[in-house]
C-alpha cells in the first residue's frame, strides 16, 4: 500500500495547531505556540517564551505551505512572524546565536515566499552572527554572548544561514571550522562544542549536530563530507533504523532537525548515501506515525519514534506535552512527504 505523506504531514499540522497555537497574552492578531499541552497556568500566558522552538515551529508551517499552499496559513504565517517580535519585547534577536540562526532560517523561507517583510529581521540577525566571529579556539562563533564555548548548535545553523544569504566567504569558514575541529576522525560523528579556554572538547553525540553540520555540507556542495555523515548517523544513531529520540524539552527537535537535513541530502546526494538518507526518514517517520496516541484534535507523538506514545492522560512530567516533541514529529512527517 501507497502511504500518502502528505495527507500524514496535513494531519500531523492539524493536532499540533489546533492544541498548541494561541494568541499571545490574548492580543488580537498574535499567535505563537504554547510550550506544552495540555498547558500549565504560565504556558497558557505564554510565560514560558522558548525562543528556538518558536522558530522550528515557524520553519514547519513554512513545509506546511510549500506542500499545499493556503490563503489562510500564509496569513496565519505572517502574523506568527509579528507575534515573534512582539513576545521577544519588540526585537529579533537574543543572547543565543543559536537561536538567532535558527530564527534566521526560517525568516529566509518566509521571504522566499513573499509572506512577510522580513527585511529588518535578517538584517540584524545577520549582523549579530557576524559579530559572535572571532579567532579563539580557531574560529567559529560563540554558543551565546559572554561565553566561552563554540558548538555546532550555533555554527551549524548559522553557516547555513550565510550561504543562503549569499556571504558565500563566511559561510565557507563555519563549514571548515565544524570539519576541522568537531568531526571525530574515528566515527565520523560530530561532536557537541570546543571550550574557547582550555581547548578541551565536550564529546557528547547529538542528533541536531549531525544535521545542521550535513546541512552546512550540503550548502557547501561537499558531498564527501555529507556522505560520511549520513554512513557516521547510519551507523551509530539509528537503533532499528529509527533515528534516536532525545526526550523531551530542546530534544524533543533533535531528531527531527537531522530528518530535516536528511531529506535534503536525499535530493542532492548521490547513491547509496541518498538512497540511505530516504530509507532513514521514511523508516523514522512511518516507526513515528503507528506509534501515536489517540488524542483531541489528532494524534500525540511519541517522544522516543520506536516506542509508541504513553495513553492519555499524559502524566504531568510526559515529555509528550512538550511543543518541541509534537513540532519535531510533524517536522518530520514534512520531511518525509517531500520524499514521497
Amino acid at each position: 500500500m501507497t502511504v500518502d505523506w502528505a495527507d500524514r504531514a496535513a494531519t500531523a499540522e492539524r493536532a499540533v495547531c489546533a492544541r498548541h497555537l494561541r494568541r499571545v497574552w490574548g492580543r488580537p492578531g498574535t499567535v505563537l505556540g504554547r510550550s506544552g499541552w495540555p498547558p500549565s497556568l504560565g504556558q497558557r500566558l505564554h510565560w514560558h517564551w522558548n525562543y528556538w522552538w518558536q522558530a522550528h515551529l515557524l520553519d514547519t508551517l513554512v513545509d506546511a505551505q510549500l506542500r499545499t499552499p493556503s490563503t489562510e496559513r500564509g496569513a496565519l504565517i505572517g502574523r506568527f512572524v509579528t507575534s515573534v517580535r512582539s513576545r521577544n519585547f519588540g526585537r529579533w534577536t537574543n543572547e543565543y546565536y543559536d537561536d538567532i540562526a535558527w530564527l534566521g532560517l526560517a525568516l529566509q523561507r518566509v521571504r522566499a515566499l513573499k509572506l512577510s517583510d522580513v527585511d529588518e529581521a535578517l538584517t540584524a540577525i545577520d549582523a549579530q552572527l557576524h559579530e559572535g566571529w572571532t579567532a579563539e579556539a580557531g574560529g567559529g562563533i560563540w554558543w551565546r554572548r559572554g561565553d566561552r564555548f563554540k558548538n555546532a548548535p550555533a555554527n551549524g545553523p548559522a553557516a547555513i544561514f550565510h550561504a543562503r544569504q549569499g556571504d558565500a566567504a563566511r559561510a565557507r569558514e563555519m563549514t571548515d571550522w565544524l570539519s576541522d575541529t568537531l568531526v571525530d576522525p574515528a566515527s565520523g560523528l560530530v561532536w557537541d562544542g570546543i571550550n574557547a579556554d582550555t581547548g578541551e572538547l565536550a564529546k557528547h553525540i547529538f542528533t541536531y549536530c549531525q544535521g545542521v553540520y550535513l546541512g552546512a555540507c550540503l550548502e557547501q556542495s561537499e558531498p564527501e563530507d555529507a556522505a560520511r555523515t549520513i554512513r557516521a548517523v547510519a551507523e551509530h544513531l539509528t537503533p532499528g533504523g529509527v533515528l534516536r529520540g532525545q526526550n523531551g524539552g530542546d530534544g524533543g527537535l533533535f531528531a527531527a532537525i537531522l530528518a530535516r537535513y536528511l531529506a535534503l541530502a536525499a535530493a542532492k546526494l548521490p547513491e547509496p548515501e541518498a538512497s540511505t538518507a530516504r530509507e532513514l526518514v521514511l523508516a523514522s517517520a512511518e516507526a513515528c506515525w503507528s506509534g501515536a496516541t489517540d488524542a483531541p484534535n489528532g494524534p500525540l507523538f511519541s517522544a522516543e519514534w520506536s516506542r509508541p506514545a504513553p495513553a492519555l492522560p499524559l502524566a504531568s512530567d510526559a515529555p509528550e506535552r512538550d511543543l518541541s516533541v509534537q513540532t519535531g514529529a510533524w517536522m518530520l512527517l514534512e520531511a518525509a512527504a517531500t520524499l514521497a
